[in-house]
C-alpha cells in the first residue's frame, strides 16, 4: 500500500509534453559520487551476524557489507518469485526433477579481506546453516527450517555450486533472495562475523560503537565495478523516537529508519519537513500475542483461545494505525501479500469477525468457568522489546485482557535481552512484532510455527499443519499452493497458536536529494544495501 505520488491524467499529459520539448535540450541528471549517507538507528543491533540474527536492527546497518547468491531486484517494489535477479550468481537452473539447483558464480570477486570468492564459501555458508559443516559455531540458528529439504550443497569447480533437496522447492530461490541469506567467508571465524563482519558487498565495515555509531565505507574493490556511488554510510543511535523525528526534519539525516515514521507522526512528519518524499508501506511485521503454552496455566487451550477472543483487532487498527493497518492471518493480507486469506475467510475465523462484543462475552464466560472474576483475576507479566512500536501495542492488550478478568505488568526489555528470552523461550505471556523477511509460506509459517523450528517461541508444535507445511512447499502449482496455506491458517487460528494483531503499516522518508532509494512493499527487510543511492547535492 504505498502512498500514491502520481499525478493526475491531465496533469501528467503536461508534464510530459513539458519533458519531450525540454529533452534536447537538458541532458539527464547524472548519478553523482561521492557523500556520506547518514541514517539514525532506533536501537543497538544484538550482533553484525546476519546468518544468527532476526531483527532489522542488524539487517539495516549490515546489509550492505554483505552479497546473496541473488537478491530482490531493488528497483521493483512488489517482491515476488518474478523479481529475484543475480547477485553473486550470474544464474541458476533446475535439473529435470526439481531437486537440484545450480548456480554459475562470478568470478573475479573478492572478500573485503582481499580472499578471492568461491564456490567452495557457498558450500560451506550453506553447510553450516544445515548443521552439516566443520564450522558449528553459531550463537543461534533461527532460519536453518528454511533449509529442511535441502541435504548438500555440491560444488564443481570454483564457479559452480548445487543445492541438492530431498524434493522439490519452489520457493528456495525467494529464500535465497533475503536479507538474512547472505553469503559468508569460509576463513573467517563466526566470533569475527559477530563483531567485526567481512563480505563481499558495496560497502566495507569500519566501527561499531555500541549504544552510539556505526560507519561503513566504500568497498574500492567491489565487483559492480560503477557501485556504489556513496563514500560512506552512518547510523547514530537515538533512543527518542521524537528526537529521531525531529533530527530528520532539521536536516541531520538523510533517510529515517525503515518503518520508523507511524501512521500517527506522519501529519507531523510533513509539516516539520515539508519537502521530504514519504511513503507509507506494509512493512512485513506482525503485531502478535505469544503465549508460552508450556507454563501454567497457560497449557489450558480455553485460556488461550479466551485470550484470542479478547482482542479486538478494529480498536488496535484504529488507535495504532489510523485504520490502515491490515488485518488476517500468518500471512501478510491481500491485496499486497501474495499468499494472504481472502478476506470473507478471513473474517469467518474464531474473534476476527465484527461482533467484538459477542467475542469478549465468550471469553468472559471460560475465565470464569475456570474461577476467574474481578475480584479474582489472573495476574501475569507481560513482556514486550522496548521499542514504540512494541510498547504502544502492549498498553492496549493490557488494557483489551483486563475485560476478561486478566491484569497484566509490562516488563520492558531491551533488545540483547528480549531476544535472548525469546530464544530461551524465557517468557510467560509476550507482545511480539515478527519480521517477516519474505513473502512465502516456507519464509514466515514454517519460521514462526513448525514444530522443530528455532523461532517457534510459543512451542507450538501440531502434526496436522508440519504435514500441511510440507505438502505446500513442494507443490509447484501456486493456486493449489494457496489453497493449502489457508487451509494452515484456519488450524493456526482455532489453536490460538499465535494470534495475528495486524500486520503493520507505517512510513519511510527521505529527503529529496536522495536519489535512488525504493522502499519495498511487501517487506522492509531485503532493500537496505545502499549500493543504488546516491546524493544530488
Amino acid at each position: 500500500m504505498r502512498a500514491n505520488r502520481s499525478p493526475g491524467r491531465l496533469e501528467a499529459t503536461a508534464i510530459a509534453l513539458l519533458c519531450i520539448a525540454l529533452v534536447a535540450a537538458t541532458p539527464a541528471a547524472a548519478q553523482k559520487r561521492g557523500g556520506t549517507l547518514r541514517l539514525y538507528h532506533n536501537d543497538n543491533p544484538p550482533s553484525t551476524s546476519l546468518l544468527e540474527e532476526s531483527t532489522i536492527a542488524s539487517v539495516t546497518p549490515f546489509a550492505a557489507v554483505f552479497n546473496n547468491l541473488v537478491v530482490f531486484d531493488p528497483s521493483k517494489p512488489h517482491e515476488s518469485l518474478d523479481t529475484v535477479i543475480p547477485d553473486l550468481a550470474e544464474s541458476w537452473s533446475w535439473d529435470s526433477t526439481n531437486t537440484r539447483l545450480t548456480f554459475k558464480l562470478r568470478q573475479g570477486v573478492t572478500w573485503h579481506d582481499g580472499q578471492p570468492f568461491t564456490a567452495k564459501d557457498v558450500q560451506c555458508t550453506w553447510r553450516m546453516l544445515i548443521g552439516k559443516g566443520d564450522v558449528a559455531d553459531f550463537h543461534r540458528n533461527p532460519r536453518r527450517v528454511w533449509y529442511s529439504k535441502l541435504q548438500d550443497v555440491s560444488v564443481n569447480g570454483d564457479y559452480e555450486a548445487t543445492f541438492e533437496l530431498s524434493e522439490p522447492q519452489p520457493s528456495l530461490p525467494v529464500l535465497l533472495a533475503s536479507a538474512f541469506s547472505a553469503v559468508y567467508p569460509c576463513h573467517v571465524p563466526q566470533a569475527t562475523m559477530r563483531t567485526r563482519p567481512v563480505g563481499t558487498g558495496p560497502f566495507k565495515f569500519v566501527e561499531f560503537k555500541r549504544g552510539d555509531s556505526i560507519r561503513l565505507v566504500r568497498n574500492p574493490d567491489y565487483w559492480k565495478k560503477d557501485r556504489p556511488y556513496l563514500d560512506e554510510i552512518t547510523f547514530r543511535m537515538i533512543d527518542s523516537r521524537a528526537t529521531r523525528m525531529l533530527a530528520f526534519a532539521t536536516g541531520d539525516f538523510d533517510i529515517t529508519f525503515p518503518s520508523d515514521v507511524s501512521v500517527p507522526l506522519m501529519k507531523d512528519m510533513k509539516a516539520r519537513a515539508p519537502k521530504a518524499i514519504c511513503e507509507m508501506i506494509t512493512m512485513g511485521t506482525q503485531i502478535n500475542l505469544m503465549v508460552n503454552r508450556v507454563n501454567p496455566p497457560f497449557d489450558n487451550p480455553d485460556i488461550r483461545r479466551a485470550m484470542s477472543l479478547a482482542i479486538d483487532r478494529k480498536a488496535f487498527n484504529t488507535i495504532l494505525m489510523e485504520g490502515l493497518g491490515l488485518m488476517g492471518g500468518a500471512m501478510l493480507p491481500q491485496p499486497v501479500g501474495e499468499w494472504g486469506m481472502p478476506p470473507e475467510i478471513a473474517m469467518s475465523l474464531t474473534g476476527y469477525g465484527p461482533d467484538s462484543d459477542k467475542n469478549i462475552a465468550e471469553a468472559q464466560a471460560i475465565m470464569q468457568k475456570l474461577g476467574y472474576n474481578d475480584a479474582n483475576p489472573l495476574q501475569i507479566k507481560i513482556q514486550t522489546r522496548n521499542l514504540p512500536t512494541y510498547r504502544d501495542p502492549a498498553v492496549i492488550l493490557t488494557d483489551q485482557l483486563k475485560k476478561i478478568h486478566i491484569v497484566g505488568e509490562l516488563d520492558i526489555l531491551d533488545t540483547p535481552r528480549w531476544y535472548a528470552r525469546l530464544a530461551k523461550k524465557d517468557y510467560t505471556i509476550g507482545l511480539n512484532v515478527t519480521g517477516v523477511s519474505v513473502d512465502d509460506p516456507d519464509g514466515n509459517i514454517v519460521e514462526n510455527y513448525s514444530c522443530k523450528s528455532e523461532r517457534n517461541y510459543t512451542q507450538y508444535c501440531n502434526a496436522e499443519v508440519d504435514r500441511l507445511l510440507a505438502a505446500q512447499s513442494s507443490e509447484p502449482d501456486k493456486e493449489k499452493r494457496k489453497k493449502i496455506v489457508w487451509a494452515i491458517e484456519r488450524l493456526l487460528v482455532d489453536d490460538a497458536a499465535r494470534p495475528i494483531i495486524l500486520s503493520g503499516v507505517a512510513g519511510n522518508c527521505w529527503q529529496p536529494y536522495v536519489k535512488n532509494f525504493t522502499p519495498h512493499e511487501n517487506s522492509q527487510y531485503n532493500n537496505l544495501r545502499f549500493e543504488e543511492v546516491w546524493l544530488d547535492k
